[in-house]
């Protein structure tokens, strides 16, 4: 009988891994066609002579990851299976979304819908779809109490859909950030923060009009290239990409902490001209240096998700000031600002408005309106300078 030998030799420039299935392919077709079979010991001798590293047999999942924290926190008696359940009903949320992004070209849902949300912005086919998706998944999980949308006027008070008891936690989310990129495939995410309700309520705007810092978990999904949930339950930061094979969250970024600085600024500057000026100011600084340091570089996606993902695994600096046309900034408190601030000061970094912290700064309604600057300690600390001139 012959012996299966590979139609190639191994070359320098040919991982030896590659060569290795290679092998395999040959030697199985040649055994179907009865012609041959491979060569015993072979393969691992091939295996043992360079690159080739084992596939991770020891796979934590997103699942697995949230009951290992709250077994952590059962010593402390701080933990129950609802926070689990919850989480459980957001990555599933997320899941959805991630697969009706992927195909909203082939499905007809880019474009606008029609209407708008309470912001006064156009709402993509996708807005809507992707809010209601995560309303009527967290209303059903019975985890939720009070829920608060970017898409939504008012919050919502879970009881009043439910008749059966409800949870006691708080969700705020943006359902679909940076959905304006959609049609132009850019990265796109939802944001997501959660509070517990306060001691003796069932459920109310109350609940949720508190400071960020009070916040017990927050984080988002990128929807890109590949799917991405980056989490924190306030013991650090860990991220985690979806395996569409297995439909699994895969740890593969634990604990993410910020450099303490970068080298990237990320800001729009086609609002340059009404920036007040320690923005202004300190733009000039990173970009004109005195030597020997270098300019930093640009980097704006228009998708605070891919911006501040960016920038947490980067460093640097990532900014939407307030100015003379938004007086009061851009980006929303609850839903937006607080979520990423809680992140990037779990992963070490700083989050400020420009005048204090901004898990500081207390809410007066739903849908309110902040400045915020994050990202790598240093750097944030170098624009601060500039607020105190």
């Amino acid at each position: 009988m012959l012996l299966c030998q590979p139609r190639i030799s191994p070359r320098r420039e040919m991982p030896r891994a590659l060569w290795a299935l290679d092998y395999l392919a040959l030697a199985y077709r040649n055994r179907e066609k009865g012609a041959c079979h491979y060569r015993p010991g072979f393969l691992p001798n091939i295996l043992k002579m360079g690159d080739f590293q084992p596939p991770e047999t020891d796979i934590i999942t997103l699942s697995r990851h949230v009951l290992n924290e709250g077994f952590k926190m059962a010593n402390q008696k701080q933990v129950t299976g609802e926070f689990t359940l919850l989480l459980n009903s957001l990555q599933t949320t997320c899941k959805v979304i991630e697969n009706l992004v992927r195909k909203a070209r082939l499905n007809n849902m880019t474009g606008v819908a029609g209407a708008q949300n309470v912001q006064g912005e156009d709402q993509k086919k996708l807005d809507v779809i992707s809010n209601e998706v995560m309303v009527n998944a967290l209303v059903a999980s019975g985890q939720s109490a009070v829920l608060v949308s970017e898409e939504e006027e008012e919050a919502i008070i879970v009881s009043d859909r439910r008749s059966a008891e409800t949870g006691k936690y708080c969700l705020v989310f943006d359902p679909l950030d940076g959905s304006s990129n959609i049609d132009a495939g850019v990265n796109v995410g939802t944001i997501f923060g959660i509070y517990q309700v306060q001691p003796g309520s069932t459920g109310s705007v109350k609940d949720v009009l508190r400071p960020g810092r009070e916040m017990v978990a927050a984080g988002y999904c990128m929807y890109g290239s590949s799917a991405n949930i980056v989490l924190s339950t306030g013991t650090g930061v860990d991220g985690f990409t979806l395996d569409n094979s297995i439909g699994e969250f895969i740890l593969t970024h634990p604990k993410i902490q910020i450099p303490p600085r970068g080298k990237i600024y990320s800001i729009n500057e086609g609002n340059a001209m009404y920036y007040h000026s320690p923005i202004t100011k300190y733009l000039e600084s990173i970009k004109f240096p005195e030597p020997p340091k270098k300019p930093y570089s640009a980097r704006y996606i228009g998708s605070m998700v891919a911006d501040v993902h960016r920038t947490l695994l980067y460093g640097g600096i990532f900014c939407y000031p307030a100015d003379k046309k938004s007086t009061k900034g851009k980006l929303r408190m609850l839903y937006e600002a607080f979520p990423m601030a809680f992140l990037a000061e779990q992963a070490g970094g700083l989050a400020t408005t420009g005048e204090k912290r901004v898990l500081d700064v207390e809410p007066t309604s739903i849908h309110e309106r902040c400045p915020i600057f994050l990202g790598s300690k240093e750097d944030v600390q170098d624009l601060l300078s500039f607020f105190k001139e």
